[in-house]
């Protein structure tokens, strides 16, 4: 076990497209999506311990930490390595994890799953498990839908309910991300009567080659008139639209400074950011670069 205290990104992402193209008779959407990471996000600083216990600080406001993300992934990574290990002894692994929340909730960036991401790549290397990517992104399907690609750590089009992942490299633009102020059930957009669930579905070559979309904007637009106003006002400077199911909405430049001039053109009281594509993963970066070192156990 590495017990030497360790700082990991948790970043956001961005669905440049979302097409939903079927309803499953479990309820679940069948998806074409492209995730692409950003280098904005979350922090969490985590330091592995012999003690069996997972603590966390500070406690989410509104969400107890029996169903914080990032708990049910430490949880669920420590019956795993039980598992593996055919042990019916109580596991000592433990870890206290700090988090530096940026990223808002229902925002559609990705916050909680890339937080259940991070913790489950993060304590696989410090709990020296050694389980491999497709194993853990598995493990990270049973916590949430977008888990995986930010397990992976790879820009992804995605298919299925969005687990069935393809790497690809769409251009590492750069984003003004806008953050009205409110909070999206991922469950509220996938009920609505009206939203479109019968997108065509389309290979990957014509996809990429078609302006991108977002089948669940026209919902969002409607029932979040604050949402609606934010993507008008951004569409006077460049193409911009909803991601995910959340409340972000995003234009697209082809450099920081045509991004950052935008920015400083948005009404007061507006909440954004400036980031740009990334490709891979800063996560799989940091843990690149963590492997490289020698820390102490």
């Amino acid at each position: 076990m590495i017990t030497s205290t360790t700082t990991w990104p948790s970043p956001a992402k961005l669905n440049l497209f979302l097409y939903i193209t079927g309803r499953r008779d479990n309820g679940y959407h069948d998806l074409q999506t492209l995730f692409q990471f950003i280098d904005f996000g979350d922090e969490l600083t985590i330091t592995a311990n012999h003690s069996g216990n997972i603590t966390i600080t500070p406690e989410l406001e509104g969400v107890p930490v029996e169903q914080n993300l990032i708990w049910k992934a430490a949880v669920a990574l420590k019956e795993a390595s039980l598992k593996r290990s055919a042990s019916s002894v109580p596991s000592s692994l433990g870890a206290d994890i700090h988090i530096n929340k940026i990223l808002p909730m229902g925002g559609g960036i990705g916050g909680g799953s890339s937080n259940a991401a991070t913790t489950l790549v993060a304590l696989n290397f410090l709990w020296q498990l050694d389980i491999p990517l497709p194993e853990l992104a598995k493990m990270g399907l049973t916590l949430g839908a977008d888990v995986p690609v930010f397990v992976q750590g790879f820009s992804a089009f995605a298919e299925g309910v969005g687990e069935s992942l393809t790497k690809v490299k769409p251009e590492e633009k750069w984003y003004l991300v806008v953050r009205p102020n409110q909070s999206i059930s991922t469950a509220e957009i996938f009920c609505h009567p009206d939203l479109t669930r019968d997108t065509q579905k389309r290979s990957w070559e014509e996809l990429k080659s078609t302006p991108y979309e977002n089948d669940c904007e026209k919902i969002v637009r409607l029932l979040y008139p604050e949402v609606d106003k934010q993507l008008s006002w951004l569409l006077q400077y460049a193409p911009s639209r909803l991601t995910g199911t959340g409340s972000c909405v995003f234009s697209e430049f082809d450099t920081q400074l045509e991004a950052q001039t935008i920015l400083k053109q948005l009404p007061e009281n507006t909440t954004a950011f400036v980031a740009q594509g990334n490709n891979i993963s800063p996560l799989h970066l940091t843990l690149a670069q963590l492997s490289a070192q020698t820390l102490p156990n």
